[in-house]
């Protein structure tokens, strides 16, 4: 009659499962047992495995008995409160993952780390009324980006999974090199995904694709701190291979954003301040190299960012004295010392064959 109303751990005696603990949850006749990994949820919530009552051991190994004050079933969780003074309040949850049921065991401050209490923020990122963000066409679970201004569209990347592109070309048509076109890509990673291609070489090709373009980085959709609650390989292994890749790599941020609201929202931010220093940089680099005493327009940054570059000197090309004597005579603006700007050389060959 006692273990009706206690909270029953015993050792699972089945050398083949993975789970190596049984709980007996006084709930209805028989109570309810439960194969998990742990004795309570105390750095994570433990994933649990529901069998039959009669799978409890007629002679279990306990490892612990505690009294229960409550064990009320409501909705889909079952509310546990023990007769303790610490640890003693704690919930099952029957839930769905990736499609599949599954049941956690989860205490207040595990739940509070996997539900963080915080709010994303609604503001424009960067002030930007609408921003257009490619989604590559194999990420099969994407962000959908609904709370955010941002307009999806799909295509197929030559890198990374998600990104933005040079302003001119941003629009519907999507015409000219796709892959030059693009300026910021952001790297989607689980932490079980970053583990395997860390482990089997993959990252570290795909961090030198990622190099090659004006701003990457990796977003990981957990903790830091569960890198060191592995359990298939040695954390310290993981840990130092990921410090090795950033100073390897020391451009291309890997952050850990904890959940997967938090990362699709720093996506949604780092691609808009990456699209922003985009038109920043190309104006300014324009207004430098054009001489240029107003801005250009959009169209004219990407135009000139995105075209063919020419070699900044050719041999063949006369003094600057001279090409700037045929600028001035072409209404050019160019100073009277320093390099003679590249597209004032182009614009020299075009007209001199």
């Amino acid at each position: 009659m006692l273990e009706r109303v206690d909270l029953v751990i015993a050792r699972n005696p089945d050398p083949a499962s993975r789970l190596p603990y049984l709980i007996r949850v006084p709930l209805g006749a028989g109570g309810r047992v439960l194969r998990t990994s742990g004795t309570w949820p105390r750095e994570k919530a433990l994933y649990c495995y529901p069998v039959p009552a009669e799978e409890w051991p007629a002679e279990p190994d306990i490892v612990e008995r505690v009294p229960v004050r409550s064990c009320v079933r409501r909705g889909a969780a079952i509310d546990l409160v023990l007769q303790r003074s610490r640890e003693n309040r704690s919930q099952i949850v029957y839930t769905t993952a990736r499609g599949r049921e599954a049941v956690f065991w989860q205490s207040p401050r595990t739940r509070k780390q996997a539900r963080p209490q915080v709010r994303t923020p609604t503001a424009r990122a960067a002030g930007l009324a609408d921003l257009r963000i490619l989604v590559d066409t194999r990420e099969r679970y994407p962000y959908r980006f609904a709370k955010q201004q941002v307009t999806v569209e799909r295509r197929a990347l030559p890198v990374g999974d998600y990104a933005v592109a040079a302003p001119a070309m941003s629009d519907a048509d999507g015409a000219g090199d796709p892959e030059r076109a693009v300026v910021a890509v952001v790297e989607r990673k689980s932490l079980a995904d970053l583990v395997g291609s860390l482990l089997n070489g993959t990252l570290r090709f795909r961090l030198a694709e990622l190099a090659a373009v004006p701003r990457a980085a990796v977003v990981v959709e957990d903790r830091w701190s569960q890198v060191f609650a592995l359990e298939r390989v040695r954390p310290s292994e993981v840990a130092d291979g990921l410090a090795e890749l950033q100073v390897r790599w020391p451009g291309i941020p890997m952050l850990f954003c904890e959940t997967r609201s938090l990362a699709e929202e720093w996506t949604y931010r780092y691609l808009a301040a990456a699209w922003t220093w985009a038109c920043d940089e190309d104006a300014a680099q324009t207004r430098v190299d054009l001489g240029l005493a107003s801005s250009p327009t959009l169209a004219e940054i990407g135009a000139y960012r995105l075209a063919p570059s020419a070699p900044a000197h050719d041999p063949a090309d006369p003094s600057a004295a001279t090409i700037r004597a045929w600028a001035r005579s072409q209404g050019m603006a160019v100073r009277e010392r320093g390099r003679v700007p590249a597209s004032v050389r182009r614009a020299w060959r075009e007209a001199n064959p």
